[in-house]
């Protein structure tokens, strides 16, 4: 063999075993070694059989296991304030009634949003990215849905696209303006007729959004209601997304199922015909256990089903100031085992590669395979089942993103060719 016939490689990580994720198992390899060109992954495999090699950089990570980077799928990371108090005050006794009586509730996290400029909601988000980050999350799902008119709604995504501008991770933004009322309409429908022909339209000639989310809910908006919304954004060529069946049982997945949706998230209340219309038309079931422990939910979604019928199971922080204030999605890993009953092994693929394909990223994310991007963490842990099994810790040993070491905690950006500054 020639010199010119060493394979030549940007980096090349070696020194750990793996977990690759295909197929949404393990797929573990020891002694384990990743070549990338151009951040991608262009060899995975035991190190033995390593061909010849010319490396720019070559890391020795010194033990623990590498999976692909983490993907929160579900997130409402940017809002402005927070509502901390309101969470002392349900424990002191105050009905969400009364909190929402007094102005709080969502409605108040839509007024800090609104009032809050964009230096701000940055800086707020970029805390809550970093907390992310620093646990292993590579790619993020950015919602917005507390501005609720055009202006604000718009607001929310420039700051979303400016975080993953800002920070070695992706960002994927949607748009959520369907998320409740604001204050200045009474009437549901002329709100969805607003966002269907003003905000919906404005969104995608911008190119400010992957996906656009719904809540479809009784104290929401109606079945009927959010397909007419989904129908435009089909139109505009925009896939969706739906929160449905956290509190009742109305139709909103299989509703969503028919326009191919990428995702229905929370799901506690659906029923097999739900879960059937999901396996069909490849709807992935997201799930999300930290809205389901802080509002002390008791209905589990149907896991059992949910197997039976091959539908992927991604989990996800559902970071938000109201009903999710999480900033862990390994924390999520281990309640979606110990509420849900999920294995492991499940859990790690709903935070890898079902989480990929709830974002549509499954092409090129969520799993280490060759031709994928090079995005994976390296754990100080003796088997990928820990992750789900410390409550909170430091486990991170090497991040690395599109290829790139780079380290979570201390995040400062990218530089001009988007690597890690």
């Amino acid at each position: 063999m020639t010199r010119d016939s060493l394979m030549k490689l940007d980096s090349l990580w070696h020194g750990a075993h793996v977990a690759t994720m295909q197929g949404g198992q393990y797929s573990m390899i020891e002694n384990a070694a990743i070549g990338v060109v151009g951040g991608r992954v262009v060899w995975i495999g035991e190190s033995r059989h390593l061909p010849r090699y010319q490396a720019q950089h070559e890391y020795d990570l010194d033990g623990g296991w590498i999976t692909p980077g983490l993907i929160d799928c579900h997130t409402h990371l940017v809002f402005g304030g927070n509502r901390a108090g309101e969470f002392e005050q349900r424990l002191n006794g105050v009905s969400y009634q009364e909190i929402a009586q007094q102005g709080g509730g969502i409605a108040s996290s839509v007024k800090a949003t609104r009032d809050a400029s964009e230096a701000e909601l940055i800086a707020s988000a970029a805390r809550r990215l970093k907390s992310l980050m620093a646990d292993g999350v590579t790619t993020v799902e950015i919602k917005s849905g507390y501005g609720l008119s055009l202006e604000s709604e718009l607001k929310m995504l420039r700051v979303a696209g400016q975080l993953g501008d800002s920070f070695p991770v992706t960002v994927k933004r949607t748009c959520l303006a369907a998320h409740a009322m604001p204050p200045e309409y009474a009437d549901k429908d002329a709100y969805i007729d607003y966002l269907c022909e003003t905000v919906l339209p404005k969104v995608a000639t911008l190119g400010m959004a992957d996906a656009v989310d719904a809540f479809c809910e009784g104290i929401a908006f109606s079945t009927e209601q959010v397909a007419r919304y989904f129908k435009v954004a089909a139109s505009l060529g925009l896939p969706v997304k739906i929160h449905a069946e956290q509190l009742s049982s109305l139709g909103g997945t299989a509703m969503a199922s028919s326009f191919k949706a990428l995702s229905a998230d929370h799901i506690e209340f659906i029923e097999e015909a739900d879960v059937n219309a999901m396996a069909e038309s490849g709807t992935v079931a997201v799930l999300l256990p930290g809205a389901f422990f802080t509002l002390k939910e008791t209905q589990r979604p149907p896991i059992a089903l949910l197997r039976q019928y091959g539908v992927p199971m991604a989990i996800a922080t559902d970071a938000n100031p109201g009903t999710s204030p999480a900033l862990s999605l390994r924390l999520m890993m281990n309640m979606a085992c110990t509420l849900f009953a999920l294995t492991p092994e499940e859990a790690l693929a709903g935070a890898t590669i079902h989480a990929a394909k709830a974002l549509g990223m499954a092409d090129t994310h969520g799993s280490l395979e060759v031709g994928k991007v090079a995005d994976f963490v390296c754990w100080d842990v003796e088997s990928p089942g820990e992750l789900s099994y410390w409550l909170g810790g430091d486990l991170v040993k090497t991040r690395v993103y599109e290829g790139k070491q780079s380290d979570g905690k201390n995040s400062q950006g990218k530089n001009s060719q988007g690597e890690p500054a």
